[in-house]
């Protein structure tokens, strides 16, 4: 339960390192590296060579198994014929947790050591060229890049001496080699038993252990973030592990290192299967669970959220169903809180279901992101359809227990309005909301899951404040005549919800799709207005109730394949290029700022930000007298190269604004909420 979404980080990682890495030239190289050779050699003898890097301050490289997030190094060596390389020997590296995730990571210089093998026919007195192509991923805490380096250098081979000695190494060798952990010369065992993996390793208990840590080398194995326990049985070192929830193997061994200290002190091992000790006792090692502290604030910030979207101009339209139940709440004190807490269990179990979908697709190798039902086209016109429903039950064209829209209130009814509530409401991620949701992905599954609860009871506050507030209640207006009045206007902005979809499944799927759909929508509105007339003469509507439900089953079927990819958005006055890695990586070499941002035609707040502050001539006025580029990321198609980068700020959805000072530096993502104050502010600084 606590892996499958520190798998999918690394796998996006891993994605952004191998699918978007750059050139060299196109981005500037945080991680210095240089390849050294410790001497020369006889033919067949052996030479140290080193990787050496030296981390810009604030910057990070990463171990062979990077942890939860983070790319391993790849090398691609090229030397000469008959030569042979050792696997690389690396120190023992950090651990840096980030969001509840656990990163190997080096934060200080380091090098990678490794073996080159002279071939043994060499010729004496050569010099033999010696390369390797290094890719690698460089991070900070914020943001990572990934970098690649072709370094070279040259061994000499030395005449063969008889008994000759090894060649001394130099001083910067003899540093390197000390920061390598020690290999134990004793046999390790591990045991698998349920959740745990345990492993017994021998070790004098003479040996100090102010902050062990066990890094396993061997992916899909433990749970890198989770507490690690040590116990101290004689001369044995006991330590138990929890193993990997999603994907987890049983190895034939497993090899890792031991740190003793922060230091950097340690041994490297090779364990396999056999008899681990029980009991032992305890160490006090300060070694714990990653403390969720900040998990109160993010629940705050996604109750904040949820309760914002109930004024959000993204959301209007669903406050319409709102209103009706707010009306009823004034019938009964029972009837009012039935139906708020049937409300609100609807909410959450929507913004639960929602969750859970997310973070199974996401493990699946799914490149998806909150909202990601409204990047179907086939979930855009299923809404399409149901919203020219409402719209014609609102107009009182027919009466049907549609959810939440009984002439008398009830519980189910309240529960069905709360899940419909919820799925729409949903994708406008509000200013309090983006990091909560950006970390639900992140964290254990129980604490992602405990934010998108967080989250659909924020949207269903106020209703269950009046369901159990009798202040409150008492201040609602009475029922009445004035209900059908108020629900005929209603019909208004469920209308302009249904062209908002009509409008974004254009967008989705081309207009042939969109108006196929709307189409259907008419058609199954025609159905509706018989079903209505039938109603009213106080006949059996089953056969016109049975043809609307028979065009929606065909509309779904028939509409997947008029799906077409729609052309290009047209091009606003900030001329913005669509954003890429490269892109990026182009427009922050050139030395300027740049202004990178996020949206999708279905999310309003975007919409509302562009028009209010982005796509402004005061803004363009500015940019252009600073230089600045702007660059924009279309997410209303699913995107994956988008939703990696979004995952990597910690972002769930859009929007999402990033500006980039000029000369580079850590990117300063902007509020949710834009001014164009705040845009010219930030061009004229």
């Amino acid at each position: 339960m606590m892996r499958s979404y520190r798998l999918l980080v690394a796998l996006l990682w891993q994605a952004c390192m191998l699918l978007l890495a750059l050139p060299a030239s196109a981005a500037p190289t945080h991680l210095a590296a240089e390849l050294v050779a410790a001497g020369s050699a006889a033919p067949g003898g052996d030479v140290q060579l080193a990787i050496a890097f030296r981390p810009e301050p604030g910057w990070h490289g990463y171990w062979l198994n990077p942890g939860d997030a983070g790319v391993g190094m790849a090398l691609t060596w090229n030397a000469p014929i008959g030569a042979r390389i050792s696997p690389p020997r690396y120190p023992v590296p950090q651990t840096l947790l980030i969001s509840g995730l656990m990163n190997h990571v080096y934060e200080h210089d380091y090098a990678v050591l490794q073996t080159l093998t002279l071939p043994a026919d060499a010729r004496e007195g050569a010099e033999l060229p010696v390369s390797v192509k290094a890719d690698w991923l460089a991070c900070t805490k914020e943001i990572c890049v990934p970098e690649t380096a072709e370094l070279s250098t040259v061994v000499r081979v030395h005449a063969r001496q008889p008994g000759e000695a090894p060649q001394p190494i130099s001083r910067q060798f003899d540093t390197w080699t000390n920061q390598l952990p020690a290999p134990l010369g004793a046999p390790v065992q591990f045991a698998i038993a349920g959740e745990t993996i345990r492993l017994a390793i021998p070790l004098p208990a003479s040996q100090a252990l102010p902050q062990p840590h066990l890094f396993i080398g061997t992916d899909h194995v433990t749970e890198y973030a989770a507490a690690q326990q040590f116990r101290r049985k004689g001369d044995m070192l006991i330590v138990e592990l929890r193993r990997a929830k999603f994907g987890a193997i049983v190895p034939d061994s497993v090899k890792g290192i031991l740190r003793f200290n922060e230091a950097g002190d340690g041994v490297s091992f090779a364990a396999a299967p056999g008899t681990v000790p029980s009991g032992g006792t305890l160490l006090e090692t300060g070694t714990t669970a990653p403390a969720l502290a900040s998990l109160p604030l993010l629940l705050l910030g996604a109750l904040l959220g949820g309760l914002l979207l109930n004024v959000m101009p993204c959301v209007f339209p669903i406050l319409s169903l709102k209103a009706l139940s707010l009306a009823r709440a004034g019938e009964s004190e029972a009837d009012a809180r039935r139906e708020g807490l049937a409300y609100t269990a609807g909410v959450v179990v929507a913004c639960m279901a929602l969750g859970a979908l997310l973070l199974a697709l996401r493990a699946a190798g799914q490149q998806v992101g909150w909202a990601f039902q409204l990047q179907e086209p086939l979930v855009v016109a299923a809404l399409l359809l149901l919203a020219s429903a409402l719209t014609a039950n609102f107009l009182g064209v027919f009466e049907l227990a549609i959810p939440g829209f009984a002439s008398t209130g009830s519980a189910k009814g309240a529960f069905a309005t709360g899940l419909l509530a919820a799925f729409v409401a949903t994708p406008c991620t509000g200013p309090f909301m983006a990091a909560a949701m950006g970390a639900a992905l992140l964290l254990p599954v129980a604490a992602g899951m405990a934010l998108f609860a967080a989250l659909g009871l924020g949207i269903a506050l106020p209703f269950l404040a009046i369901a159990f507030i009798p202040a409150l209640r008492r201040r609602m207006p009475r029922p009445g005549a004035w209900m059908v009045k108020f629900r005929r206007w209603m019909a208004l902005p469920m209308g302009l919800t249904a062209l908002a979809l009509l409008w974004l499944a254009s967008r989705l799927g081309g207009w042939t799709f969109a108006l196929l759909a709307l189409a259907f929508a008419l058609g199954i509105c025609g159905a509706l207005f018989a079903v209505g007339a039938r109603q009213r003469r106080g006949l059996s509507a089953l056969l016109p109730a049975l043809s609307a439900c028979l065009l929606a089953a065909a509309a779904l079927m028939a509409l997947p394949a008029s799906i077409r990819t729609p052309g290009a958005a047209e091009q606003g006055i900030l001329n913005a290029k669509p954003f890429s890695e490269e892109a990026l990586a182009k427009a922050r070499a050139s030395g300027k700022p740049v202004f990178l941002y996020f949206t999708a035609d279905w999310c309003l707040t975007c919409k509302v930000n562009e028009a209010s502050a982005i796509e402004r001539d005061a803004t363009k006025r500015a940019f252009d007298k600073a230089g600045v580029q702007v660059l924009v990321g279309d997410w209303t198609r699913r995107d994956p190269a988008i939703t990696r980068f979004l995952t990597a700020q910690g972002a769930a959805g859009v929007p999402l604004y990033l500006w980039y000072p000029a000369g580079g530096g850590a990117p300063q993502q902007l509020p949710q909420v834009l001014t164009e104050g705040a845009l010219t502010g930030l061009a004229g600084s």
